[in-house]
């Protein structure tokens, strides 16, 4: 089985391809929901996270996400902090759902800084989804209902499109939504090609 890293920079439309790819019954695993259910339900994270970032980080056993947030976002030295206590714990989930699913020629593995937290080395395959930055920054300011200033400094924490082009094996240019499901197809047929001679 092959592990497809799917990753790109905020507001590129990540989701809209791994939805894509769900067409053609391939397994997703997206990092952000499932490192948010861990922290949701992890006693030891949630004591690790609340000894690092105070009482406030939870509010009635909830993820407090907007204060955590103006915390990391603002100060690189606490996202790197918070990303090693929560990383580890993805990556053992993530082997859990990998022998789950390890019969399918390929499962993605979908995750924002796929690169900056080193969950590269956990993929055989890279697709890296760029958009144009004003439309990047609007998808977002729409999605999350946020100002452009805040989308800018959460874009400030991640590498940038061309750093990531430069280490993916697959770029998707989603800028029109007819070439993304042709480009998506394009790219699992591609997958299921490699699947077959790696059998």
């Amino acid at each position: 089985m092959i592990v497809v890293g799917l990753t790109g920079g905020i507001g590129s439309g990540k989701s809209t391809v791994a939805k894509l790819f769900e067409k053609w019954n391939v397994p997703i695993y997206i990092a952000d929901i499932e490192a948010k259910n861990i922290m949701n339900t992890s006693e030891t994270l949630q004591k690790k996270i609340i000894k690092n970032f105070g009482e406030n980080s939870y509010k009635n056993r909830k993820l407090n996400r907007e204060y955590l947030a103006n915390i990391v976002f603002n100060d690189k030295k606490k996202l790197k902090l918070l990303n090693s206590i929560v990383h580890p714990e993805v990556f053992k989930h993530f082997e859990m759902f990998k022998e789950k699913y390890r019969q399918n020629s390929y499962i993605i593995y979908e995750n924002a800084i796929l690169f900056e937290n080193k969950s590269d080395v956990l993929c055989n395959k890279i697709i890296v989804v760029t958009a144009p930055t004003e439309e990047k920054i609007r998808r977002v300011m729409d999605r999350d209902n946020c100002s452009r200033e805040e989308v800018i400094a959460r874009m400030n924490n991640q590498m940038s499109d061309a750093e990531k082009i430069k280490r993916g094996d697959f770029i998707i240019h989603n800028n029109n939504k007819m070439e993304l499901e042709a480009e998506v197809f394009e790219i699992h047929k591609k997958m299921l090609q490699i699947s077959e001679k790696n059998v």
